[in-house]
């Protein structure tokens, strides 16, 4: 029976989702990004050799290589149509999933004719439904919660909103602590001109690198509790958590001075006249919130199957009728953002099957085989395919590097991966997650909701350019301190 999205599964099947993931998402970029193109053309040229001896492993044969052109194209859409003159047809949430569905069509007669493995396809398509359910019911009940009040936009209060979200995401899940705060940030600065960057950090550190510090954080440390992993051992990535979050406070608040300095003084006057104190509304969703974080945590599959999405569907409910009335309004809620998700992850879920396919027969031939090695091929990877599923192919490969004696050193008690990779894995999982806007589910919900308050966000490749400029260079800092 096919298990949900945090359920560590058989690990012929971990290799194979995760590893292909990897090469479509880098071949889809490699022909819109020279930046990752080198890399790219690595993986492909690795796996292409392994493909024929690999079909035969498993039992399932391995999709050709030129397959991943369906997800490379899914990838292309949700970066290049943004820019197009098809920006309005894009626009539409059922225009994005005919598209996805579409390019998903030939993955899945693939899967269910033409060497049918409905194991695989039925795997994919519960994740589908854990993950949507998962960031669904934190979007909903988040959104009952109300900021009420409106602060001065200064950099101090903006760095203070980012430091608060970095120190809570970990403990109510990066989508949690995204949409509970986004739009009090939002309203807090609008009155400026100059707030794209304010997003963007925001992107790095509350929706990605803040939810590194337990399993409820973020998706891939989750997926490592319930493979064995100790629950409180991810503690161990605060240093590298520490040394990325002040390094991109320190340069966010730098930049959010200099912006604020070319505010006019119409602005400033009119940001000090709205400001009020904040005061929460709607903090019975507090109880809900840790609802949806005790149903992900101890709800597991022997329970039955969608067992604990039913429970996280029960507090959406609670969540409905506990919180007052008009909460949500005064939020601005919208279903678009949580909607505009779903719809592109079903093509995105669908159309990486052969390439995870693919990367799962060659994985233990791309010859990464050191702590630096594992940080980067996981966060590139993490960068461009969800993170989850990619986090889980580079643990099962680690394990299964280390039952062949290519591995060696002290191993994370309870599992078969030394620590040392371990930690540059999760660190690479959840980190690089922040570069591109499908690295993480909640990137896509802020830039949605940020556009919503008609904040004029970077596309696809221009958010790159940001990610690439100042979270690369902390990369490089980490990977120079700690792998």
């Amino acid at each position: 029976m096919p298990e949900p999205l945090f359920r560590p599964l058989p690990r012929r099947h971990h290799h194979g989702r995760a590893a292909s993931a990897a090469t479509d998402e880098q071949r889809a970029t490699r022909p819109a990004h020279h930046a990752t193109s080198g890399l790219l053309a690595f993986i492909i040229a690795a796996l292409v050799p392994g493909v024929a001896s690999a079909s035969e492993a498993g039992g399932h044969a391995i999709p050709p290589t030129w397959t991943v052109i369906f997800f490379a194209a899914m990838l292309l859409s949700i970066a290049i149509l943004p820019l197009t003159k098809l920006e309005h047809w894009w626009h539409s949430n059922l225009n994005k999933l005919l598209l996805g569905l579409a390019l998903s069509a030939y993955p899945v007669l693939w899967l269910t004719v033409l060497e049918p493995n409905f194991a695989e396809l039925g795997v994919k398509m519960h994740e589908y439904a854990s993950f949507i359910t998962l960031l669904g019911c934190l979007f909903f009940i988040s959104g009952g919660v109300y900021l009420a009040g409106d602060l001065e936009c200064t950099p101090e209060s903006n760095a203070g909103f980012l430091l608060f979200g970095t120190l809570i995401a970990s403990f109510i899940g990066t989508t949690g602590a995204s949409m509970l705060l986004i739009r009090p940030v939002l309203r807090a600065n609008r009155e400026r001109r100059h707030k794209v960057h304010i997003v963007v950090f925001f992107i790095f550190l509350v929706s990605n690198v803040g939810g590194s510090l337990l399993p409820l954080g973020d998706p891939p440390l989750f997926l490592g509790y319930l493979q064995g992993v100790p629950f409180l051992w991810t503690l161990h990535l605060w240093p590298q958590m520490a040394v990325v979050a002040v390094i991109l406070l320190v340069v966010f608040y730098g930049m959010d001075r200099h912006f604020y300095g070319r505010e006019t003084e119409q602005v400033r006057r009119a940001d000090v006249a709205h400001a009020t104190p904040l005061r929460i509304e709607g903090g019975i969703n507090a109880l809900w919130l840790l609802g949806i974080v005790a149903c992900a945590a101890f709800i597991r599959d022997d329970h039955g199957i969608f067992v604990r999405e039913a429970a996280m569907i029960g507090c959406v409910i609670a969540s409905k009728f506990t919180t007052p009335a008009g909460t949500r309004e005064k939020n601005d809620f919208s279903w678009f953002p949580i909607l505009e998700v779903a719809a592109l992850f079903i093509g995105i879920f669908l159309t990486m099957i052969p390439a995870l396919l693919i990367l799962q027969a060659s994985g233990d031939k791309l010859g990464v085989d050191t702590p630096a090695k594992f940080f980067w091929a996981a966060g590139v990877l993490s960068s461009f395919l969800d993170n989850a599923p990619t986090y889980l192919v580079f643990f099962e490969t680690a394990s299964g590097m280390v039952d062949k004696g290519l591995l060696a050193g002290a191993l994370v008690e309870g599992v078969n991966v030394p620590d040392a990779i371990l930690v540059a894995i999760s660190c690479g999982s959840v980190f690089m997650g922040a570069n591109t806007y499908i690295g993480n589910g909640p990137n896509f919900m802020v830039k949605a909701i940020a556009e919503e308050s008609r904040v004029e966000m970077p596309g696809f490749f221009g958010y790159m350019k940001w990610s690439v400029i100042f979270l690369v260079p902390c990369f490089v800092v980490v990977t120079l301190l700690f792998f």
